[in-house]
């Protein structure tokens, strides 16, 4: 393993200050009522700096970009255990999500009803999974004999999932529900 250099470390160092200074500001005083520049004034950073951190903005330092998301949702498919189906592969990915997660931290709890109480939050979260379409049924592709069509349906799918059970007042029951239909329509996936 390549040790990581000095310029990495301060690179992530400075990350994590923007998005511990944004979760802080936000929890306390409301997503609306916070600023970039008060963001950037709390980790002793420079605006431009946050943006370049951050391009996708304020929603980003709570919800983070497309690309861990996406990682995840396809390896949650490719590195399932053998006799494991792809949906349920998926719904045991989603459960340990935001609103979904059995065991979350009280931070985490807070984070979740924030991004729900919050328009552009929830917005943002959900074209977040959106954006991960065509991976999702690029990988469910490599997996299975489906037709296209098919394929593509079910990604929409399960990526509409988060934010319409995760607004249900008993989201992993609403998970469950959701994907106990996925598996009625899709049963040999």
């Amino acid at each position: 393993m390549t040790p990581i250099g000095r310029r990495e470390r301060k690179k992530a160092a400075t990350r994590e200050a923007l998005a511990n200074a944004a979760r802080e500001l936000f929890l306390e005083r409301g997503f609306d009522q916070v600023t970039v520049a008060e963001i950037a004034d709390e980790a002793d950073t420079a605006v431009s700096t946050l943006f370049a951190h951050f391009p996708g903005g304020k929603e980003a330092l709570v919800l983070g970009d497309r690309t861990e998301r996406e990682q995840s949702l396809t390896a949650a498919v490719k590195e399932r255990p053998t006799g494991v189906s792809i949906l349920q592969a998926l719904h045991d990915f989603l459960a340990t999500r935001g609103p979904f997660d059995p065991d979350p931290r009280r931070q985490d709890t807070r984070l979740a009803d924030l991004v729900v109480a919050t328009p552009a939050l929830r917005a943002y979260a959900r074209s977040l999974w959106t954006s991960c379409e065509t991976a999702l049924a690029q990988v469910i592709a490599s997996e299975t004999e489906a037709d296209e069509f098919s394929i593509k349906q079910l990604a929409r799918y399960v990526l509409e999932i988060p934010d319409l059970a995760g607004t249900e007042p008993d989201p992993p029951a609403a998970l469950s529900a959701a994907f106990a239909r996925l598996r009625r329509a899709w049963p040999n996936l």
